[in-house]
């Protein structure tokens, strides 16, 4: 691309939200986007076969390989942070769950000063980014771009699982994406025709047919542009070339809770001590980008499972490879699906207005790999089930390494630094126990391979949580919105980042706390809405359900 071309969007970032606005944004055929990304491709076939999906965490495929620094809570550890570096970003390399939290999760943000980010706003947004498989109604959608669907995974597990739930006092839910959220229920994927359905499948792929619409991939954005107070165009490094792009509206970061940050901080917005120090001229002074970090703690118990589920008798070598041409080829078989079957949402405590817990299950062990008779010998089989603490009160930060745009951030996640994070994951995991005891699980249920029975005491369990606990990658909130009158804040309601003219941030960044469940579906939602007041459309109207 030669120097100085220009676009009318020039979108940083092809990951869920840069995927939604590039394909919204050039449905008028007279508005150009030209989005950036780090990444490659997403041709890798492991990443549309959703059983590849253990691969792809495991060797880090696509991935900027973040890890924190020594988190002081957990044992000093270096806690992993996958965040992915391909189109589709971390859609491309995440577990496909489809969740959108709860409906006061968008309530309390609205409470605190972002207007237009309710349930009763984000609602027809989430149905109109939807085809769900069963069938639109209130609260689905089944015309989108996401395909939607319920767990095909099939192990008598599952429904065990379902009935123990019940068993230890919990509720079963339908639809935790419709009235109820909380209480057990099958768990719901972005899969379409067995194949993964990330934002670059759903939303970019389409919109590249189309000729306004330009993607330059393994490109590494390394500052803004300024022209007096507005961001003009963006520099980015290519193929050991240097390129400047010009936006005539506007530029808008979607690189992430990480990426983004970093770019502005880079680019002279930040706080201006911190910039200082690293010899960047503070252009305007906000003191929070970068700050208001949260993720979603987990900890999870497994159990041995005396009668091997047919996830381990498919992964015998020759079994496991029919099953993934299969999913690849023909989008069929076991290979489509994950072991795992169901999700849940709970409270602690009676008094909780919404669930403070979420569990997601494993429907074998951790050490699940290849076998065969007379060359290796199968794996013990097992199940876990992993507690996440939903809202986390801790909060973190990033902060620069360097000046150098290819240094990576300093990561502090700051996990269980407030106490009640603590207690409340520890709940969470009682509970895990607690529902795998009952009588309902007896036929697969062996011992307890971990926390282990010498583990009992609420001391006990806590050098277990602070030992193995790790983040469900679900981080969020360097760039929080907010109202005029929060320091704190980044962007206001419509994503404009303050003192800045030109410059919007759309992505995981802006979220002011923790949605309770996975951050995807509410990622994409929130872009959907930005791609209407972007082009100057009225927001689509209020369900007050």
């Amino acid at each position: 691309m030669n120097a100085g071309k220009s676009f009318d969007y020039v979108i940083v970032g092809a990951g869920s939200a840069g995927c939604v606005l590039t394909n919204r944004l050039t449905e008028d055929p007279d508005v150009s986007v030209l989005v950036i990304e780090a990444g490659g491709p997403d041709s890798d076939p492991w990443i549309h076969i959703p059983l590849g999906w253990g691969k792809i965490l495991n060797e880090r495929r696509h991935d900027w390989m973040y890890f924190t620094e020594p988190e002081p809570n957990c044992n000093n550890r270096k806690i992993e942070c996958a965040r992915g570096k391909v189109l589709g970003g971390s859609s491309s390399i995440n577990a496909m769950a489809y969740v959108r939290g709860h409906r006061g999760d968008y309530d309390r943000w609205r409470q605190k000063g972002c207007t237009g980010w309710s349930y009763a706003d984000m609602l027809p947004y989430f149905k109109r980014s939807e085809n769900w498989l069963l069938g639109g109604d209130d609260y689905r959608g089944d015309s989108g771009p996401l395909n939607s669907r319920e767990t095909t995974f099939e192990d008598p597990l599952v429904q065990a699982y379902l009935k123990a739930g019940e068993s230890a006092g919990y509720g079963i839910t339908k639809d935790y994406n419709a009235e109820q959220n909380e209480g057990f229920g099958l768990i719901q994927q972005t899969i379409r025709d067995g194949r993964r359905c990330s934002a670059a499948v759903a939303y970019l792929r389409p919109a590249m047919q189309r000729s306004n619409v330009s993607v330059e991939t393994k490109a590494m954005v390394n500052r803004l542009i300024w022209e007096n107070n507005r961001i003009v165009g963006v520099e980015y490094s290519q193929n050991g070339k240097t390129v400047d792009v010009r936006a005539n509206h506007e530029v808008i970061l979607s690189g992430g809770v990480i990426n983004t940050p970093q770019l502005m901080m880079l680019s002279g917005i930040g706080r201006a001590e911190d910039l200082a120090a690293h010899g960047i001229e503070a252009k305007v002074n906000l003191p929070g980008v970068g700050q208001n970090l949260q993720d979603h703690l987990s900890v999870m118990a497994e159990y041995h499972r005396p009668d091997p589920g047919p996830f381990r008798k498919n992964m015998r070598f020759d079994r496991a490879a029919m099953m993934v041409l299969r999913a690849y080829f023909f989008g069929t078989g076991p290979g489509t699906d994950l072991p795992s079957g169901f999700m849940a949402f709970m409270k602690t405590r009676p008094e909780l207005d919404i669930p403070d817990i979420q569990f997601l299950v494993r429907a074998t062990t951790g050490e699940a790999g290849l076998w065969f008779p007379g060359i290796k010998k199968a794996f013990e089989d097992g199940f876990g089930c992993r507690a996440v603490l939903l809202h986390p009160e801790s909060r973190g930060e990033i902060k620069l390494a360097s000046a150098d745009p290819r240094e990576p951030m300093k990561i502090y996640q700051n996990f269980l630094s407030a106490e009640n994070d603590l207690r409340t994951i520890r709940d969470g995991l009682k509970i895990v126990r607690d529902v795998a005891a009952q009588s309902d699980l007896d036929s697969f249920r062996g011992e307890e391979n971990f926390p282990g029975k010498n583990v009992q005491t609420d001391d006990e369990l806590d050098a277990f949580i602070r030992a193995t606990a790790l983040t469900a990658h679900h981080p969020l909130g360097t760039c929080k919105m907010g109202s005029d009158d929060d320091e704190m804040s980044v962007v206001n309601p419509e994503c404009q980042v303050r003192g800045v003219d030109g410059l919007r941030v759309i992505d995981g960044s802006i979220i002011p706390d923790m949605v309770g469940g996975n951050i995807n579906a509410p990622i994409i939602a929130m872009a959907e809405r930005m791609s209407d007041i972007l082009r100057g459309k009225q927001p689509l109207a209020r369900v007050e359900m």
